[in-house]
């Protein structure tokens, strides 16, 4: 029994929570806030609510998590309000959209495209995550086709934050071949270019500096994707390492009566090397 099994009965279901939307954006006694937004207006909160989603999922932090989640539903409740009030759409044909793009691109789950579909496969024809991932960019690539959007790095989000967007188009040029066939040859690109890197600093020209680090940027992300890392995963926990330890170093000196900018840098990083190898 989970402890699900001993909670109580939630007081209001997805019906319920749309007509708070919709009675938030009522002109009639609705949020001023609330009415003054717009699609663009609330991006940002969408993103913003993303982030606080994922944090909450990286610190296993299970109840902060569903709330979260709640945070983001309501965003795509707001999203559908604002289609419903322009004859765009309604939330029921989002969740439509989305029920029949799910279950086309699971041929292997939903048979003949139905719902309750069953395929019937041997152990010797069973699918796997791999048959999975190019199943699913197979029939991706169908549904740009049919849009007339042919171009193999067509639909890649330009508001995707850099990181994930390099990786992304560096993935669909791979699917056409556009790619290092081991590991090597990656290591040795990123090589040359953190030494084109060097000769820009050589040279002194702010612009050159800047492309060039680009490139060195754009290098390491391809090694993750040839490592099979989600690079925003792991700079995220880079950066979270980065900051445990250097929390170490001030613990350390305050412990000490003495303050960071008072030391020299042998004294920081005798500290910091200490915290490293205590962890």
């Amino acid at each position: 029994m989970t402890s699900l099994d001993h909670a109580a009965k939630p007081q209001f279901a997805l019906e319920d929570l749309l007509r708070v939307m919709e009675r938030l954006r009522d002109p009639d006694g609705g949020c001023p806030w609330d009415l003054q937004q717009n699609f663009k207006s609330i991006v940002p909160s969408t993103l913003e609510e993303c982030y606080e989603l994922a944090d909450a999922i990286e610190r296993e932090d299970m109840a902060h998590t569903a709330e979260e989640l709640g945070d983001v539903l309501f965003q795509v409740i707001f999203y559908s309000q604002l289609g419903r009030e322009a004859g765009y759409f309604d939330f029921y044909r989002v969740v439509d959209g989305l029920a029949q793009k799910l279950i086309r691109r699971h041929p292997h789950v939903f048979a003949d495209g139905q719902l309750e579909g069953k395929v019937y496969l041997s152990a010797d024809d069973a699918v796997t995550s791999d048959d999975v991932k190019v199943s699913w960019e197979s029939i991706k690539r169908a549904e740009r086709e049919a849009k007339k959007n042919h171009g193999v790095l067509a639909d890649v989000p330009v508001t995707l934050p850099a990181l994930p967007r390099a990786q992304k188009l560096q993935k669909r040029a791979a699917q056409v071949g556009f790619d290092w066939a081991s590991i090597e040859p990656v290591l040795d690109n990123l090589e040359m270019e953190i030494r084109e890197l060097r000769e820009a600093l050589g040279e002194g020209n702010d612009d050159h500096i800047a492309d060039e680090f680009g490139d060195v940027l754009f290098s390491a992300v391809n090694v993750g994707r040839h490592l099979k890392l989600d690079c925003e995963s792991v700079l995220r926990q880079a950066s979270q390492k980065f900051e445990r330890r250097f929390q170490g170093v001030e613990a350390s000196s305050a412990a000490d009566g003495v303050s960071l900018d008072a030391q020299d840098s042998e004294e920081l990083e005798r500290r910091w090397q200490k915290v490293k190898a205590a962890e």
